[in-house]
C-alpha cells in the first residue's frame, strides 16, 4: 500500500512547499541557494545531473546493481577530481591576490650580520 493513500483512491501528498495549483514545488531559500551556487560551478551541476540519470535509470541500460555501482563509482571520482582541481586553482588565485596587495617590506640600511663566528 502506498503511504499517505486511502484505499479508495490514491492522493499525492505534496510537502508543505508544494504548490498544487501548478503543480510546481515552491523554491525555499536554501534551494535557491544551491540553485545559484550551481550556476557558478556548471561543471558539478553536469556530474549531479549525471548522478540523476543514473539514480533514475533514464538511459535504461541499468539492469544490474554492478552496472549502476560502477557508473556511480566513476561519476563520484570524476567530480571529485574536478571539484578537487577547482579548489585548488581559487585558493592559487586567492593567494596570489593576497601576495599582490600585501606591501612589499624591505630593510631599510645595511645588515649587520656578519657571519658565524670561528670556533679555535
Amino acid at each position: 500500500m502506498i503511504p499517505g493513500a486511502n484505499q479508495s483512491a490514491v492522493e499525492i501528498q505534496y510537502p508543505k512547499q508544494h504548490n498544487r495549483e501548478n503543480n510546481m514545488p515552491e523554491i525555499s531559500t536554501n534551494d535557491q541557494k544551491i540553485l545559484e551556487q550551481l550556476h557558478r560551478h556548471p561543471h558539478l551541476r553536469d556530474r549531479i545531473e549525471s548522478l540523476l540519470r543514473i539514480a533514475e535509470d533514464s538511459e535504461g541500460d541499468l539492469e544490474k546493481a554492478d552496472a549502476a555501482e560502477q557508473k556511480i563509482i566513476q561519476e563520484i571520482r570524476q567530480m571529485g577530481n574536478e571539484l578537487l582541481t577547482g579548489w585548488a586553482n581559487t585558493r592559487i588565485n586567492k593567494t596570489q591576490e593576497e601576495l599582490s596587495t600585501k606591501k612589499q617590506y624591505t630593510r631599510a640600511g645595511k645588515k649587520k650580520f656578519t657571519g658565524t663566528a670561528h670556533s679555535a
